[in-house]
C-alpha cells in the first residue's frame, strides 16, 4: 500500500494479500474491528521507546554481546573501552543509557563501575519484540 506517493516497495504477492485484507477487513468484519484493541498507555509506550532506542545503536548491541558473554557475565568500563577502541566518555554514555533503559545493572567496586546485562529488563525486550498473541494468528 502506498501513502503520499510513497512506495513501500511490496512484492505482487504482498499487494495482493493487502489487497484482500482491505477489501474484506482483514477476516474480523469492517475495518474498525480491527481497530478495537485498547491503546497502549502513555507511559508504557514512552517505556518501549526508551528500551527500543537503547538498543537501536551498533555500539550499544556490541556492549550488550560483551557485556553477556564476559567471564561472570559482567564487564567494567575500562575493559570495554580497550575492547571497542571506543574513548571512556563514549562508552559511559551508551552504558548510562542502557542502564536508564533496564538492560544492565551496574555495581561500584572501589574505582571501578561494573555492567552485568539485567534479566528481567532482555525479558522486557524480548516481550515487545515478540507477542504470543499475535505469533499464533
Amino acid at each position: 500500500m502506498a501513502f503520499s506517493g510513497v512506495d513501500t516497495a511490496l512484492s505482487g504477492a504482498e499487494r495482493e494479500a493487502e489487497t484482500e485484507q482491505g477489501e474484506n477487513g482483514g477476516g474480523t468484519g469492517s475495518p474498525a474491528a480491527a481497530l478495537s484493541e485498547p491503546l497502549m498507555g502513555r507511559d508504557h509506550v514512552e517505556h518501549v521507546t526508551r528500551v527500543l532506542k537503547a538498543v537501536a545503536d551498533p555500539t550499544r548491541l556490541q556492549l550488550l554481546h560483551l557485556i553477556r558473554t564476559a567471564p561472570g557475565g559482567e564487564a567494567c568500563v575500562g575493559s570495554l573501552t580497550d575492547r571497542l577502541g571506543l574513548r571512556q566518555p563514549t562508552i559511559s554514555h551508551h552504558l548510562k543509557r542502557m542502564t536508564a533503559a533496564g538492560l544492565l545493572r551496574r555495581e561500584r567496586r572501589g574505582i571501578w563501575v561494573w555492567y552485568a546485562v539485567d534479566p528481567r529488563g532482555m525479558e522486557g525486550v524480548r516481550d515487545i519484540l515478540w507477542s504470543p498473541e499475535r505469533a499464533s494468528a
